[in-house]
């Protein structure tokens, strides 16, 4: 009688140990990290906002910040299709973040929405997610403290990534439009609209030194990184 080898053995072995694995759902080592990671971040405190607000611009507004100051945002017209993008703010900032929302106990039972007929503002939704936990409130307008700081919050994020966006993109696109995102931007820093305008110093810079743009425009880049720096070295 002809006796297996120990490879042999192991061949004919292999698809039942493949089996069992699969049944008794046996990960490697680098696939249970990765899963592990995977799950943490999704039971991450998390904080988003949505508005939709049709026939204005932009329609859709999307901006998730977790409690490690990642995230992502999407803002767009709602025909388009959606593309988010990576997000990061600073630990100040998310801090405050989920701090309002935790006066506002993270959305749980709360009512923002006045009781009074006014104009459609677009609707707004704040959510709270922290593992299978999930609250949100959605209004039009309100008059509560919190919600309007961290509606300023939010909105101030919006501007300061469409600031940033424009700026790249006429920088590569239509350098002759330059001047007029330039000024937005300039009104905005000057206004204080933006939670953390100093991201937007390395495109600042790149534009004030520039030969392939105007003048007016590159002067007007280095003046708003310099009062932005001004500002933060007053901090």
């Amino acid at each position: 009688m002809r006796t297996l080898g120990l490879s042999s053995v192991a061949f004919l072995c292999f698809p039942a140990l493949a089996m069992v694995f699969l049944l008794t759902g046996y990960r490697t080592p680098q696939a249970a990290e990765v899963a592990s990671k995977t799950s943490a971040n999704r039971n991450e405190p998390t904080l988003i906002f949505r508005q939709i607000f049709k026939s204005s611009y932009p329609e859709y507004v999307k901006i998730t910040v977790k409690q490690d100051g990642q995230g992502s945002w999407d803002i767009r017209q709602l025909d388009e299709t959606p593309s988010p993008r990576p997000l990061h703010i600073d630990a100040l900032l998310t801090q405050k973040l989920f701090a309002l929302a935790s006066d506002l106990h993270d959305f749980r039972g709360v009512k923002l929405d006045v009781h009074r007929r006014i104009a459609n503002l677009g609707q707004k939704t704040f959510y709270y997610r922290d593992g299978t936990q999930e609250n949100q409130v959605t209004f039009n307008y309100t008059v509560n403290k919190a919600a309007q700081q961290l509606l300023a919050i939010f909105y101030g994020l919006q501007r300061q990534e469409l600031d940033l966006s424009d700026m790249k993109r006429v920088m590569r696109y239509d350098q002759l439009g330059i001047n007029d995102v330039i000024l937005r931007v300039q009104r905005d820093v000057s206004e204080k609209l933006l939670p953390e305008p100093a991201v937007l110093l390395p495109t600042l810079d790149q534009i004030a030194a520039s030969s392939n743009l105007m003048d007016m425009s590159r002067r007007r880049a280095r003046a708003i990184a310099e009062q932005i720096r001004e500002a933060q070295s007053k901090n």
